[in-house]
């Protein structure tokens, strides 16, 4: 029943009656078929520069309210600004921003406002609309609806307004920044980047549509594409594999930052898009390990030199402490995470023996113990004040020829 009434109502939406002539100031239009004329009716102007054509009669209140006060055509749009509002005597209050509830199939024509006239701060004009209450199953429209020489009782018009054409730079900006949050040179699109970009691209849009109207549809389809700028499953996908990517066959220098980072991005993936009926990305969480337990920027993954699964049976300096929570590894007095490294953080080899500095008590192979050459003299585990005997820029615990 109510789609065949929304359907007669739009059909009769667009049916002439008789010209209507005026000779004083006033608002009158059919509202549901009925005949409705205003007793009291004005105009306002915020600091906005958004114009509303209020009026009243004992039954009802109407809002017409348009972005400029400026002569024209204006489509009532699902934005603020761009809004046919309708109160009740009763308080229901009704409004083209309302959607139609799903058992109305029927998409209905919102209406518009037309400035034809303005004289003396007064408005002339034609409008019609439908508007739905909040749940989107009841409707008052009015069509035929004429305002003639409604004056402007607060604020004024601007000579400078903004128009249509103002809107289209800041939106093709804004479209830019939003698109170069996921562009191919991109290796990790950031959510909060993302997001941000997103909500300024959609405000853009949105005052577009509240300045350009939207007669195609195209701009509301353009903002109903950004699903409220909620981060796509398809990035969090994305970012994850290439992640998984860069960890794949890591090294002992990037494989606590590559864990960390392969781990952030599958929880990333786990909240934005869910797991799979296996739980696959949350076993992957589980069973990534990313600990360095002795933080001495040897991830416990590389401690177990045997490889045999057993951490607790690698002790390379035979102290009794595991390797994985010795910050000396080679009990040599330098501290594991201050032994020699390159460029990438990985350990290296000073004396060439095939055993990297940390895991070697003789670092540069001539036969006495790094301990006895002076590598720590005030033993906090920094070679920062190593001995250097032939003065050669080259610690004694590093320099065969000392």
């Amino acid at each position: 029943m109510k789609k065949f009434s929304l359907l007669i109502f739009t059909i009769f939406l667009f049916y002439n009656c008789e010209d209507t002539e005026f000779n004083t100031p006033s608002v009158q239009a059919n509202k549901n078929n009925n005949f409705w004329r205003a007793n009291a009716f004005s105009a306002s102007i915020n600091e906005a520069g958004f114009l509303t054509i209020s009026a009243q009669n004992s039954t009802d209140e109407i809002f017409l309210t348009v972005p400029n006060a400026s002569i024209g055509e204006y489509v009532f749009g699902e934005i603020s600004g761009r809004d046919a509002r309708v109160v009740t005597f009763e308080g229901e209050e009704f409004s083209t921003n309302n959607r139609p509830d799903e058992s109305v199939s029927l998409y209905p024509e919102l209406g518009f406002l037309k400035i034809d006239e303005i004289v003396n701060n007064t408005f002339t004009g034609t409008f019609e609309f439908l508007a739905f209450d909040e749940s989107g199953e009841e409707i008052i429209g009015f069509n035929e609806g004429i305002f003639f020489q409604v004056p402007l009782l607060s604020g004024i018009i601007s000579a400078e307004m903004t128009t249509c054409a103002d809107t289209n730079g800041p939106v093709v900006s804004a479209r830019n920044a939003f698109q170069a949050t996921f562009s191919e040179e991109v290796q990790y699109i950031n959510s909060d980047e993302y997001t941000s970009a997103c909500q300024a691209y959609r405000a853009a849009l949105e005052n577009q549509f509240l300045y350009c109207g939207d007669e195609d549809g195209s701009i509301q389809e353009e903002i109903e594409s950004l699903n409220e700028c909620v981060f796509p499953c398809e990035f969090a996908e994305q970012n994850r594999t290439t992640a998984e990517e860069a960890f794949n066959n890591p090294t002992i220098g990037n494989y606590i930052a590559g864990c960390e980072n392969y781990k952030f991005y599958l929880e990333q993936q786990l909240e934005i898009c869910g797991d799979d009926f296996q739980n696959s990305i949350q076993t992957a969480i589980d069973t990534l390990n990313c600990a360095d337990t002795d933080n001495d920027g040897i991830a416990d993954r590389f401690e177990d030199l045997d490889e045999d699964g057993d951490l607790m049976n690698d002790d390379t300096d035979e102290d009794g402490t595991p390797n994985f929570m010795d910050n000396d590894d080679d009990g040599d007095g330098i501290l594991t995470q201050f032994e020699s490294q390159d460029e990438d953080g990985n350990p290296t080899d000073t004396d060439n023996d095939l055993t990297d500095d940390y895991l070697d008590n003789d670092d540069d192979g001539d036969g006495t113990p790094t301990a006895e050459e002076n590598a720590d003299p005030n033993m906090d585990g920094n070679p920062d004040d190593a001995v250097d005997t032939d003065e050669d820029g080259t610690p004694d615990y590093l320099d065969s020829d000392s």
